[in-house]
């Protein structure tokens, strides 16, 4: 029973939905106040992203009737859930390596997928056509990235001969970062571009498209089920970032002035993704798919080339 209750506590608060949702709402901050300066605007206070989800949950649902409302309400619930479950394996593996599980890398894989498949399925839940639409290219877009995305975080599990999260930690802090291979910057910067479409930021934010179709995936969705949406977006960002410093950059420790260079890591890559988003116009569905299964697949393939012959 004890054991029972320190798994809720680790759910709920750290490193779980209340530590995540935080850290996920600060990272949102620092997009907008970034994306600002970018724009030569001021950009919003520091709790403007807590403010807006406390509005948010505190406002109306509202459920369309011609809905099924069984996976329109579901939906945002399960993408919130997988979010969550994705930090607390990644932060229990970081602040323990020892304590990973062999294949926990696939689990993970799993678990950020089903935000992606959650907002499809709310999508054409809610009978909405320019839901449909936006739920249509995201489901596109997920058969798009997820390969090249997979290949890219496999080729650091190649070059370590392990899929464990913990032993990619350890041999790294042991043996040095594995990004000094040829094979992994290239394989970093696949995941990178995935990474992109995966949060659904420009130029791969077409499933929602505001000038196109009015949020798209999204549109019907109101109070506390948008609030829910909304704060997975935010946490996905953080957790993203998160996983793929784990990865490819050795961990995230937090003892010591190990704390300040794992800050910059996460930092260093929110803010590329932010770069990313407000330098590149919106791709249309069919260059993107066309870009994700060809050069991009092509390039994660060949890495994993360089990284069978050594390099």
């Amino acid at each position: 029973m004890d054991n029972v209750g320190f798994y809720i506590i680790e759910f709920l608060f750290f490193p779980g939905i209340l530590f995540t949702a935080v850290v996920g709402l600060v990272f949102q901050w620092v997009d907008r106040k970034v994306s600002a300066r970018l724009q030569w605007r001021t950009g919003p206070p520091f709790f403007q992203p807590f403010y807006d989800v406390i509005k948010l949950l505190g406002k109306e649902l509202v459920v369309p009737r011609i809905s099924k409302q069984t996976g329109f309400l579901l939906a945002p619930v399960i993408g919130f859930v997988g979010v969550t479950l994705v930090s607390v394996i990644l932060w229990l593996t970081n602040l323990d390596p020892t304590k990973s599980f062999v294949g926990d890398l696939i689990v993970v894989f799993y678990l950020l997928l089903l935000p992606s498949l959650a907002i499809i399925w709310g999508g054409t839940s809610s009978g909405n056509p320019f839901s449909a639409i936006g739920a249509s290219r995201e489901m596109k877009l997920v058969l798009g990235y997820e390969l090249p995305f997979i290949i890219a975080v496999l080729v650091v599990a190649f070059k370590l001969h392990t899929l464990s999260l913990g032993n990619i930690i350890l041999i790294q802090q042991e043996e040095g970062l594995v990004i000094a291979n040829i094979s992994v910057i290239l394989a970093f910067l696949i995941a990178l571009v995935c990474s992109q479409a995966k949060l659904g930021l420009p130029p791969f934010d077409m499933a929602e498209a505001d000038t196109e179709l009015m949020e798209g995936v999204v549109l019907e969705y109101s109070g506390v089920a948008l609030g829910f949406i909304k704060l997975t977006q935010a946490m996905s960002f953080f957790v993203l970032t998160v996983f793929l410093a784990m990865v490819f950059l050795g961990g995230l420790p937090l003892n010591g002035l190990h704390l300040l260079w794992s800050l910059l890591k996460v930092l260093a890559l929110a803010v590329v993704f932010i770069l990313i988003k407000n330098t590149n116009p919106r791709l249309r569905i069919d260059t993107a798919m066309k870009f994700f299964w060809g050069p991009l697949t092509l390039l994660a393939a060949f890495a994993m080339v360089l990284a069978y012959l050594g390099y």
